[in-house]
Protein backbone atom coordinates (compact mmCIF):
# COMPACT_ATOMS: atom_id res chain seq x y z
CA UNK A 1 0.00 0.00 0.00
CA UNK A 2 1.06 3.58 -0.66
CA UNK A 3 0.12 6.67 1.35
CA UNK A 4 0.51 10.16 -0.11
CA UNK A 5 0.27 13.43 1.80
CA UNK A 6 0.02 16.50 -0.43
CA UNK A 7 0.42 19.93 1.19
CA UNK A 8 -1.16 22.73 -0.83
CA UNK A 9 -2.23 26.34 -1.02
CA UNK A 10 -6.07 26.19 -0.84
CA UNK A 11 -6.36 29.08 -3.31
CA UNK A 12 -3.29 28.41 -5.48
CA UNK A 13 -3.20 27.54 -9.19
CA UNK A 14 0.11 25.65 -9.08
CA UNK A 15 -1.22 23.41 -6.33
CA UNK A 16 -4.41 22.84 -8.31
CA UNK A 17 -2.35 21.61 -11.24
CA UNK A 18 -0.38 19.29 -8.96
CA UNK A 19 -3.57 17.90 -7.40
CA UNK A 20 -5.06 17.26 -10.84
CA UNK A 21 -1.97 15.38 -12.03
CA UNK A 22 -1.80 13.37 -8.83
CA UNK A 23 -5.47 12.35 -9.06
CA UNK A 24 -4.93 11.31 -12.68
CA UNK A 25 -1.97 9.19 -11.62
CA UNK A 26 -3.97 7.53 -8.85
CA UNK A 27 -6.91 6.85 -11.18
CA UNK A 28 -4.64 5.11 -13.69
CA UNK A 29 -2.46 3.26 -11.19
CA UNK A 30 -2.87 -0.41 -10.29
CA UNK A 31 -1.46 0.32 -6.82
CA UNK A 32 -3.54 0.66 -3.68
CA UNK A 33 -3.06 4.35 -2.85
CA UNK A 34 -4.44 6.38 0.03
CA UNK A 35 -4.33 10.10 -0.69
CA UNK A 36 -4.69 13.01 1.71
CA UNK A 37 -4.57 16.65 0.63
CA UNK A 38 -3.73 19.15 3.38
CA UNK A 39 -4.06 22.94 3.20
CA UNK A 40 -0.88 24.57 4.47
CA UNK A 41 -0.90 28.14 5.77
CA UNK A 42 1.92 29.94 7.58
CA UNK A 43 3.90 33.15 7.18
CA UNK A 44 6.68 31.36 5.31
CA UNK A 45 4.33 30.03 2.63
CA UNK A 46 2.59 33.42 2.41
CA UNK A 47 5.98 35.07 1.80
CA UNK A 48 6.71 32.52 -0.94
CA UNK A 49 3.38 33.23 -2.65
CA UNK A 50 4.03 36.99 -2.50
CA UNK A 51 7.46 36.51 -4.05
CA UNK A 52 6.02 34.28 -6.78
CA UNK A 53 3.35 36.86 -7.59
CA UNK A 54 5.77 39.78 -7.55
CA UNK A 55 4.16 41.45 -4.52
CA UNK A 56 6.44 43.74 -2.53
CA UNK A 57 7.35 41.96 0.72
CA UNK A 58 7.03 45.33 2.52
CA UNK A 59 3.36 45.64 1.52
CA UNK A 60 1.80 44.80 4.89
CA UNK A 61 -1.77 45.27 3.67
CA UNK A 62 -1.25 42.83 0.80
CA UNK A 63 0.41 40.34 3.13
CA UNK A 64 -2.41 40.53 5.67
CA UNK A 65 -5.07 40.19 2.97
CA UNK A 66 -3.37 37.18 1.44
CA UNK A 67 -2.92 35.52 4.81
CA UNK A 68 -6.52 36.18 5.87
CA UNK A 69 -7.96 34.83 2.60
CA UNK A 70 -5.72 31.75 2.59
CA UNK A 71 -6.40 30.95 6.24
CA UNK A 72 -10.15 31.43 5.80
CA UNK A 73 -10.12 29.24 2.68
CA UNK A 74 -8.29 26.51 4.59
CA UNK A 75 -10.97 26.54 7.30
CA UNK A 76 -13.65 26.42 4.60
CA UNK A 77 -12.00 23.32 3.16
CA UNK A 78 -11.79 21.62 6.55
CA UNK A 79 -15.46 22.36 7.24
CA UNK A 80 -16.59 20.91 3.90
CA UNK A 81 -14.30 17.92 4.45
CA UNK A 82 -16.52 16.90 7.37
CA UNK A 83 -19.07 15.94 4.71
CA UNK A 84 -16.57 13.54 3.11
CA UNK A 85 -13.04 13.60 1.75
CA UNK A 86 -14.12 13.47 -1.89
CA UNK A 87 -16.58 16.36 -1.63
CA UNK A 88 -13.99 18.29 0.38
CA UNK A 89 -11.36 17.75 -2.32
CA UNK A 90 -13.87 18.71 -5.05
CA UNK A 91 -14.70 21.90 -3.17
CA UNK A 92 -11.05 22.87 -2.69
CA UNK A 93 -10.18 22.33 -6.33
CA UNK A 94 -13.15 24.36 -7.50
CA UNK A 95 -12.21 27.15 -5.08
CA UNK A 96 -8.63 27.12 -6.38
CA UNK A 97 -9.94 27.27 -9.93
CA UNK A 98 -12.24 30.22 -9.15
CA UNK A 99 -9.78 32.33 -7.16
CA UNK A 100 -6.43 31.52 -8.78
CA UNK A 101 -7.40 30.79 -12.37
CA UNK A 102 -10.60 32.77 -12.94
CA UNK A 103 -9.39 35.65 -10.75
CA UNK A 104 -12.63 35.80 -8.76
CA UNK A 105 -11.93 37.53 -5.42
CA UNK A 106 -12.21 35.22 -2.44
CA UNK A 107 -15.37 35.87 -0.42
CA UNK A 108 -17.90 33.99 1.65
CA UNK A 109 -20.42 34.56 -1.15
CA UNK A 110 -18.10 32.72 -3.53
CA UNK A 111 -17.60 29.93 -0.99
CA UNK A 112 -21.35 29.43 -0.57
CA UNK A 113 -21.88 29.43 -4.34
CA UNK A 114 -19.21 26.74 -4.79
CA UNK A 115 -20.70 24.65 -1.99
CA UNK A 116 -24.00 24.61 -3.89
CA UNK A 117 -22.18 23.93 -7.16
CA UNK A 118 -20.33 20.84 -5.87
CA UNK A 119 -23.39 19.44 -4.10
CA UNK A 120 -22.30 19.94 -0.50
CA UNK A 121 -24.79 20.75 2.27
CA UNK A 122 -24.69 24.52 2.79
CA UNK A 123 -26.67 24.46 6.03
CA UNK A 124 -24.30 21.88 7.51
CA UNK A 125 -21.31 23.92 6.35
CA UNK A 126 -22.61 27.11 7.97
CA UNK A 127 -23.05 25.21 11.23
CA UNK A 128 -19.63 23.52 11.13
CA UNK A 129 -17.51 26.40 9.81
CA UNK A 130 -17.28 28.51 13.02
CA UNK A 131 -16.78 25.49 15.28
CA UNK A 132 -13.71 24.92 17.43
CA UNK A 133 -13.47 21.44 15.95
CA UNK A 134 -12.75 22.81 12.46
CA UNK A 135 -9.99 25.02 13.86
CA UNK A 136 -8.60 22.02 15.73
CA UNK A 137 -8.54 19.99 12.50
CA UNK A 138 -6.71 22.81 10.77
CA UNK A 139 -4.16 23.05 13.58
CA UNK A 140 -3.62 19.29 13.47
CA UNK A 141 -2.77 19.67 9.79
CA UNK A 142 -0.24 22.41 10.52
CA UNK A 143 1.30 20.24 13.26
CA UNK A 144 1.61 17.36 10.79
CA UNK A 145 3.31 19.68 8.29
CA UNK A 146 5.74 20.90 10.94
CA UNK A 147 6.53 17.35 12.09
CA UNK A 148 7.25 16.34 8.49
CA UNK A 149 9.47 19.36 7.87
CA UNK A 150 7.22 20.90 5.22
CA UNK A 151 8.35 24.40 4.27
CA UNK A 152 6.61 25.07 0.95
CA UNK A 153 3.68 24.08 -1.20
CA UNK A 154 3.14 21.98 -3.10
CA UNK A 155 5.08 19.39 -1.12
CA UNK A 156 4.45 15.68 -1.24
CA UNK A 157 5.30 12.96 1.27
CA UNK A 158 5.05 9.38 0.02
CA UNK A 159 5.08 6.22 2.14
CA UNK A 160 5.64 3.07 0.08
CA UNK A 161 5.01 0.18 2.47
CA UNK A 162 5.95 -2.42 -0.15
CA UNK A 163 9.53 -1.25 0.38
CA UNK A 164 9.36 -2.44 4.01
CA UNK A 165 10.49 0.95 5.30
CA UNK A 166 8.72 2.90 8.02
CA UNK A 167 9.63 6.34 6.72
CA UNK A 168 8.44 8.42 3.79
CA UNK A 169 10.15 10.47 1.13
CA UNK A 170 9.60 14.22 0.91
CA UNK A 171 9.39 15.76 -2.56
CA UNK A 172 9.12 19.54 -2.84
CA UNK A 173 7.89 21.84 -5.58
CA UNK A 174 5.54 21.55 -8.54
CA UNK A 175 7.94 19.32 -10.48
CA UNK A 176 7.88 16.67 -7.73
CA UNK A 177 4.85 14.96 -9.25
CA UNK A 178 7.00 13.67 -12.11
CA UNK A 179 8.97 11.53 -9.64
CA UNK A 180 5.90 9.80 -8.21
CA UNK A 181 5.72 6.79 -10.59
CA UNK A 182 9.30 5.78 -9.73
CA UNK A 183 8.72 6.31 -6.04
CA UNK A 184 5.69 4.01 -6.11
CA UNK A 185 7.72 1.07 -7.40
CA UNK A 186 8.34 -1.68 -4.87
CA UNK A 187 12.11 -1.10 -5.05
CA UNK A 188 11.82 2.70 -5.01
CA UNK A 189 14.13 3.23 -2.08
CA UNK A 190 16.99 1.58 -3.96
CA UNK A 191 16.73 4.03 -6.85
CA UNK A 192 19.58 6.59 -7.05
CA UNK A 193 16.98 9.32 -7.61
CA UNK A 194 15.89 9.13 -3.99
CA UNK A 195 19.23 8.69 -2.25
CA UNK A 196 19.32 12.41 -1.49
CA UNK A 197 15.59 12.79 -0.78
CA UNK A 198 14.49 13.72 2.71
CA UNK A 199 13.31 10.87 4.90
CA UNK A 200 10.14 11.60 6.87
CA UNK A 201 9.00 9.65 9.92
CA UNK A 202 5.48 8.26 9.97
CA UNK A 203 3.18 10.97 11.40
CA UNK A 204 1.35 10.44 14.65
CA UNK A 205 -2.29 9.50 14.27
CA UNK A 206 -4.54 12.51 14.68
CA UNK A 207 -7.74 12.18 16.68
CA UNK A 208 -10.35 13.78 14.43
Amino acid sequence: MIEIYLFVNPIGSICLETETKLLDFIANSDKKIQFRVIPLVNMQTIHQVMKRRGIDARDIDARNKLFTDTYSAALDCKAVQLQGKKIGRKFMMRLQQAVACEQIPYSQELVCAIIDEVGADLEMFLEDRPSAFVKEMFQNDQDTARDMGITQHPSEVVYNFSSHRDYGVLLEGAACISDLPKLCQSDAYRLPLFQLASHVAKPKKQQL
